[in-house]
């Protein structure tokens, strides 16, 4: 009887040595699983994200725009006109330290209880040197501001009497800065309702409305208007024709830092990890707003392509979107194009 107890307890002692062991390897590998996954994730990400960080033009891309800080305030306002239906101020605020100078326009009449829905009016491409505040987008501004919408149409740096250099929109993260700054701005006013902030955009501001969204993606709605360059693979197969485009000096700061960056990353590429980080396309995943994308068949400056392109894009992902073209109207869609695109902008934005 002895011997069968020494027996059990020697096969029960056995049994444990062996579990015990079995586990002691199942916790090995499984750590040495999760040392090299982690391992992989890290390799992963390294091949993605350079080191050591900052690097160089990190400032143009869609991550550091979206992690930045955007503050500002609507500063002294300057009443210039005034009608049945709106006034309006020449007033500015701060953008990384620049003053940049804009054109505030309030509907007349009795404010909403949670304050005027508003739209941030980014211009398209104008010789920064002929950009007039008061003159340029004139007839916009009326009909948005006659539908009960507050216009703050923006000078961009070095536009008009903005301060700073006009760097222009796709190699430079400035005016994306610049349009995020003015939607602090409204946010921060006491006449506008701050869930209905919107952007419109033309021409170039384009790019800028759709890297601002991305930067931005709680943005509730934006338009745009015959825009120009989302993907910048489009930029390489379109191109733009601009007569009144004026390339930026040789001893330019603009030229200069262009120069370098092409030296340091080449030309665009989508398949490089810096350039990647540039496209407003790459960043939709956040984007809760809608879209809505107006373009005439007949622009000679910027072809219908980046629109019917962006929107085929946006097919792909859960944003609510449209286009409406026109067969008449030109880069500006003017004429009896306008009204139409006007009227549907303004039923977009206040519906």
């Amino acid at each position: 009887m002895k011997k069968y107890k020494l027996l059990i307890i020697f096969l029960l002692s056995t049994i444990f040595i062996f579990v015990f062991q079995s586990y002691k390897f199942s916790q090995q590998n499984n750590q040495d699983s999760d040392e090299k996954k982690s391992e992989q994730i890290n390799n992963l990400e390294n091949s993605l994200i350079p080191a050591p960080t900052p690097f160089p033009f990190d400032d143009l891309t869609i991550p550091y725009l979206k992690n930045r800080d955007y503050q500002s305030s609507i500063g002294e306002q300057t009443q210039v006109d005034s009608n049945s239906s709106y006034t309006s101020y020449l007033t500015s605020y701060q953008s990384d330290g620049l003053q940049i100078n804009s054109l505030l326009t309030v509907p007349t009449g009795e404010e909403p209880e949670s304050g005027w829905p508003a739209v941030i009016f980014i211009h398209g491409y104008i010789p920064p040197q002929n950009y007039q505040t008061q003159s340029n987008y004139a007839s916009y501004v009326d009909y948005l501001a006659k539908n009960g919408l507050v216009v703050l149409k923006i000078d961009l740096r070095g536009h008009g009497d903005s301060q700073g250099d006009a760097t222009g929109a796709y190699y430079s993260g400035d005016y994306i800065v610049d349009t995020l700054n003015a939607y602090s701005a409204l946010e921060n006013s006491n006449f506008v309702d701050k869930d209905k902030i919107y952007l419109w955009g033309h021409s170039m501001a384009g790019n800028v409305v759709m890297r601002s969204l991305a930067a931005k993606p709680t943005i509730p709605k934006v338009v745009i208007w015959a825009g120009a360059v989302y993907t910048y693979e489009d930029f390489q197969e379109f191109r733009i024709s601009d007569n009144s485009y004026r390339p930026p000096e040789t001893s330019s700061e603009r030229s200069q830092n262009r120069q370098k960056l092409m030296e340091m990353y080449g030309e665009f590429d989508p398949n490089h990890w810096f350039w990647q980080q540039l496209p407003a396309t790459n960043y939709l995943n956040d984007i809760g707003g809608e879209i809505e994308i107006h373009h005439a068949v007949d622009d000679e400056t910027v072809d219908i392509g980046y629109s019917r392109n962006l929107d085929k894009i946006l097919e792909d992902v859960n944003i609510k979107h449209q286009l409406f073209e026109y067969s008449s109207g030109g880069h500006d869609i003017s004429g009896s194009s306008f009204t139409t695109a006007m009227q549907r902008t303004v039923d977009f934005l206040k519906k």
